[in-house]
């Protein structure tokens, strides 16, 4: 479930960048990015710290 979370964050950030370059949908290009940025934390958050 994990890498599918990071896989999720890159093509949005992708995504993201691609966007800005082209200018177009500039609101869902920066929500895209905030979903981005949010599956990440998730990820760094639900990360196992089990020894």
């Amino acid at each position: 479930m994990r890498s599918l979370l990071y896989i999720v964050a890159v093509i949005l950030i992708i995504g993201w960048a691609i966007g800005v370059f082209a200018y177009t949908a500039t609101g869902l290009i920066h929500a895209l990015l905030v979903i981005a940025i949010i599956a990440l934390l998730l990820g760094f958050i639900r990360r196992d710290t089990a020894v």
